[in-house]
């Protein structure tokens, strides 16, 4: 009997041997294929997608092979083209070799243009051919024909895949011609009467609407609010341009002093738009840049409440009650 069970034991081992061997060797059809493993994924969640897809024949020997060879948690971020057939051993050597074909760089909405550059400058598997280069010089690499040395607001914030090796000029001259075409998209299809005379001054407006929206409902009422101001000459007064205008200086707080203290940013004393934008806008900012709401709203408040909304008046009546019933009353 007990001969029987070890070559019962023996025959079960072999076949699990050559199931193991089958997912691990035998090419598999998948129609092609691209890999994308975002920064910081493991193999478990990679082997749970390339299962889903049909692109393994088992997840589990996909994840114990990778234990194996030691680079479950080392995988390298980017795109990988997959041929129409392979192996899930050749998949590993692929993962293992840890070049990936195209990198993914993503620049969220809001973002400023320095902290673009430090995204970039991070960003590996691709040439820094312009690290050493000023801003000015950079965006004169971009456009030679451009008539100014600021490039804050001039890049379109959006998730960009380039090849692996490409030189970063190639990112930034993409960026810059995406925003050209949504830039010029939405002053041809503005709104009449709006106080704009040039596309780079919705593109500022863009950029203040940008930062200071904390849901996306509000936009053109935010737009409106500050078109309207600046229609009857009043002062944008908004909190995010004196930010940047205070740089380095800005420690995650704004003091009286703060706002007092007069730069070519601070909206609280400077009439108008300020000289540049103050971020990068997305779409959504350049649309309601270029059509506001209809309402007459001069003022607005967040309503504190964690749906990131605002509470927008008509005038400093309502404005002040509305300060009482959802700034006061949260700090009691």
């Amino acid at each position: 009997m007990t001969g029987k069970w070890w070559r019962w034991l023996g025959l079960l081992l072999l076949v699990v041997a050559v199931l193991v061997a089958t997912a691990l060797f035998v090419p598999k059809e998948n129609g092609g294929y691209r890999m994308k493993v975002a920064q910081g994924q493991g193999m478990a969640t990679v082997s749970r997608q390339l299962a889903n897809d049909g692109v393994v024949y088992n997840r589990h020997v996909l994840l114990g092979a990778a234990y194996v060879l030691g680079i479950h948690d080392k995988l390298h971020a980017g795109n990988y083209r997959l041929p129409r057939s392979i192996s899930t051993w050749q998949i590993l050597q692929r993962l293992r070799d840890g070049r990936p074909d195209t990198v993914t760089v993503q620049i969220i909405e809001g973002t400023t243009f320095a902290q673009m550059r430090r995204i970039i400058n991070q960003t590996e598997d691709i040439r820094h051919d312009t690290r050493h280069l000023s801003d000015a010089e950079l965006l004169r690499q971009v456009d030679a024909q451009t008539p100014s040395d600021k490039p804050e607001g001039l890049f379109f914030p959006d998730s960009y895949e380039i090849d692996t090796d490409s030189s970063d000029l190639a990112l930034y001259q993409l960026a810059y011609r995406t925003m050209q075409k949504h830039l010029q998209a939405a002053w041809d299809e503005r709104q009449s009467g709006l106080p704009y005379q040039t596309p780079y001054q919705l593109l500022i407006m863009a950029s203040i609407i940008e930062k200071e929206t904390g849901h996306p409902d509000d936009r053109a009422h935010v737009s409106a609010v500050f078109t309207n101001r600046l229609n009857i000459g009043m002062r944008l007064q908004t909190d995010p341009t004196v930010i940047y205008g205070m740089g380095s200086a800005y420690q995650g707080r704004i003091r009286r002093a703060d706002l007092q203290r007069d730069t070519p940013y601070n909206t609280y004393t400077r009439a108008g738009l300020t000289p540049t934008p103050i971020a990068l806008p997305g779409k959504a900012a350049l649309e309601a840049a270029a059509h506001p709401s209809s309402e007459k709203y001069l003022y607005f408040v967040s309503r504190m409440d964690g749906s990131g909304k605002s509470q927008f008046s008509h005038n400093l009546d309502e404005h002040n009650a509305a300060v009482r019933e959802f700034i006061l009353k949260q700090r009691k």
